[in-house]
Formats: structure tokens, C-alpha cells, sequence
């Protein structure tokens, strides 16, 4: 199964397209406030999240610079085999408009790959642990008694 994430985000304008395989759809999310970037947190999908935090990472990076983006496209694309099988060759593919010369847009999107924090929890193979569990019991009905279906 392939699964991918597709951000486009530009001033007031946030679009996600989710892909699996060959079924694709929209998912609503607002931009920002300041309506640059994402206005939901990148945990919700991993495909999502890589791409979600490296388009609020170029903005926040570009801004340390003083580079004007007007917009971000980040496309992430991974391969998932059976049940219980870790993702396999998550890449993702960015372009970057800014009022910038194409070294510096460049030297910008480099960086922010380097400090973009869900890549690099994936790149450092975090532990995954399931710290809780809790069962709620159902008490089963009387053998003799009706069941409405």
C-alpha cells in the first residue's frame, strides 16, 4: 500500500491532498492565523506531519532570514507492506517561491530539511511505547435472555 501527503500553503490558503494507492482526497485544514502555515499540529497522519512540518518550518526559517515566501509545496510519498511493517523509502519533494535569489531559496530549504523536528524524529528511530491500556468489561446478557438485533 502507498500512502502520500500533499501540502500547499500559500498567504490565507491552506490545501491537503491525501493519497492511498490510487484513491485520493481533500482534507479541510485552516491556514494559521497569521495565514502562513498550518492550522492543525502534524501528529494526526505521519505522511501529513513530514509534510505539514517542513512547510511551517520553511516559514519559520525564511523569517530568521528575513526571506519572503509567498509558497510552500512539500509532497511525501512512502511504501507500507503488510501488517505490523515499518514505512519504507519516505522521501518528500519541495518547492519554495520566494522574493529570494535561487541559492539563498536553496541554502533555506537545505537548513530546514536539517532542523525540520518530525523528520528528524523519524531519521533518529524513536522508540514507540504504549504506556497504557485500559479494558472496559461488558457483562454478558443471560443465556436466556432476548437480544435485539
Amino acid at each position: 500500500m502507498k500512502i502520500s501527503a500533499r501540502v500547499d500553503n500559500r498567504q490565507g490558503s491552506h490545501e491537503v491532498r491525501l493519497q492511498t494507492n490510487d484513491k485520493a482526497h481533500s482534507l479541510s485544514i485552516a491556514p494559521k492565523e497569521s495565514g502562513l502555515g498550518s492550522g492543525t499540529n502534524g501528529g494526526e497522519l505521519l505522511m501529513l506531519a513530514l509534510a505539514t512540518c517542513y512547510c511551517n518550518d520553511i516559514y519559520r526559517e525564511a523569517a530568521k532570514r528575513g526571506i519572503h515566501v509567498e509558497r510552500v509545496e512539500v509532497e511525501v510519498d512512502a511504501e507500507f507492506g503488510g501488517e505490523g511493517e515499518p514505512a519504507r523509502g519516505v522521501t518528500y519533494r519541495a518547492k519554495v517561491a520566494a522574493r529570494a535569489p535561487q541559492e539563498e531559496i536553496h541554502l533555506l530549504m537545505r537548513e530546514t530539511d536539517r532542523v525540520a523536528e518530525i523528520q528528524n524524529t523519524l531519521r533518529a528511530a524513536t522508540e514507540v511505547t504504549l504506556s497504557e491500556i485500559e479494558a472496559e468489561v461488558i457483562e454478558r446478557p443471560d443465556p436466556g435472555e432476548q437480544i435485539d438485533a
